[in-house]
């Protein structure tokens, strides 16, 4: 099963970092403008995410609808300091979209990683390419967030 996984450091703390993951507004930030994510049930974000199935309406530039998509959301054992969440995702045309997101420290600030297991038949390679381009657009979109110290207006 093909990996997609890309690092990066954040100069923002541990702490900081787990804070804004936990907002479902983080997601929509990130994400952005590559998806966009428009809940169905439950009918709305909550202000924070809690570990459950979210089912999701996705759109490609924000009005090509790609379809429905859940998120699994759940909080695996981590090591020592590192703290993981986990998506473990799928839709009609992506059988396994296991994406887990581990922040740990380091130098001062935090080692930030996305990692995904893929599975869609014949649309893999399709698939794997695109997450290559969105987990590391994504990283962009966090890093330009704590430029700012978490006070873009977007966000």
């Amino acid at each position: 099963m093909p990996i997609v996984e890309i690092s990066t450091h954040f100069d923002a703390s541990p702490d900081q970092v787990w804070d804004a993951l936990q907002k479902p507004r983080l997601l929509q930030f990130v994400a952005r403008p590559i998806l966009h994510f428009t809940p169905i049930d439950p009918p709305q974000f909550p202000e924070r995410w809690t570990p459950r199935d979210y089912t999701v309406r996705m759109w490609f530039l924000g009005v090509l609808p790609v379809g429905r998509q859940i998120i699994g959301l759940s909080h695996p054992p981590a090591e020592r300091d590192e703290r993981l969440i986990r998506d473990n995702g799928r839709s009609a045309i992506i059988k396994r979209w296991d994406h887990l997101i581990s922040i740990a420290p380091e130098d001062g600030g935090t080692r930030y990683t996305d990692r995904v297991e893929i599975e869609a038949g014949l649309f893999t390679p399709f698939i794997v390419a695109f997450a290559q381009i969105f987990y590391r657009h994504r990283q962009r979109r966090w890093r330009h967030l704590i430029a700012k110290d978490f006070n873009d207006p977007r966000f």
